[in-house]
């Protein structure tokens, strides 16, 4: 039987539900550009691609608008000093990764959320139990481009073919895809099943207690 010895999940959506902040931060960005303001469904539906394509979608006129570059600066600004204000692990995540750090699994990180903010709520949030954490920074493709996920491995020292990705969209199900490596997909994140399943997952979880479950990790 196939046994995975490595275990690497997104973060936004996956492990830390983040859409609140993230809301908070768009608005504050837009109100001082815009009557504009975004609902938490709209966040939902924009995050998953990176904080640049948030703010894209966000802001009217997106790129075009003149004033999209000082706009996103306001996102970053004040994200940065209130990324944590009411973010928190997801229900039975902190035992899930225990649980799987206990039985000896690699575990890491990747995400399309800025590198110093990943590798700053491993920290923070989970104590750096992550091995690898890693998110958007220059000159690295963000997902779906693989490159990411790939370095993860490497510094995991870890196979395609042991190694599980865990996320909530459908970048998360075209990253595994472009890396070789298995897809489990989570239903409490910000895609609905039907719209992970029009995406092409095929293996679910309703729970991180069902993580540990898999005949795969045990």
């Amino acid at each position: 039987m196939k046994t995975y010895d490595t275990v690497i999940f997104d973060l936004d959506g996956t492990l830390l539900y983040t859409l609140e902040d993230l809301m908070l931060s768009v608005n504050h960005a837009l109100s001082g550009f815009t009557p504009v303001r975004r609902s938490l469904e709209d966040v939902r539906g924009f995050v998953g691609n990176g904080v640049r394509n948030l703010m894209r979608l966000s802001l009217p006129g997106g790129e075009d608008n003149p004033d999209f570059e000082k706009a996103f600066a306001v996102f970053r600004e004040h994200y940065a000093v209130h990324c944590r204000d009411h973010t928190r692990p997801y229900p039975g995540i902190m035992d899930a990764v225990r649980a799987l750090g206990q039985r000896g699994k690699r575990m890491g990180i990747v995400s399309n959320k800025e590198d110093r903010e990943v590798k700053e709520m491993n920290s923070i949030f989970f104590g750096g139990q992550f091995g690898a954490a890693l998110g958007e920074r220059p000159g690295v493709r963000r997902k779906p481009a693989p490159d990411s996920l790939l370095e993860a491995m490497r510094e995991l020292h870890a196979s395609p073919e042991s190694t599980l990705y865990v996320g909530d969209s459908e970048v998360d199900v075209l990253t595994a895809a472009n890396a070789s490596v298995d897809c489990l997909s989570v239903t409490w994140g910000f895609r609905t099943r039907e719209h992970l399943l029009e995406s092409g997952a095929t293996r679910f979880i309703d729970s991180p207690s069902q993580l540990l479950e898999l005949p795969e990790l045990n």
